[in-house]
């Protein structure tokens, strides 16, 4: 097996990242990881459309191009 990595060298590995990347970019790179794979899953599950904001952002934007537009001043 060509990847035969054990928890020694596991955790030798994430020491080292720690050290080139500090704790405050590691958090940052983490962070941005977990968003694009939460982006990623329900782009391949096709449920972007049953997510609550997506479909109160798709409400209002019907409900705003069905009202016409009206301004303060009356003639």
């Amino acid at each position: 097996m060509p990847f035969n990595i054990g928890p020694t060298e596991l955790i030798l590995i994430l020491i080292i990242v720690l050290v080139i990347f500090g704790a405050g970019k590691l958090v940052g790179v983490g962070r941005a990881l977990g968003q694009s794979i939460r982006e990623f899953k329900s782009a391949v599950q096709g449920d972007t459309e049953s997510k609550p904001e997506v479909m109160a952002s798709k409400e209002k934007s019907e409900a705003n191009q069905a009202e016409p537009q009206q301004d303060g001043a009356r003639s």
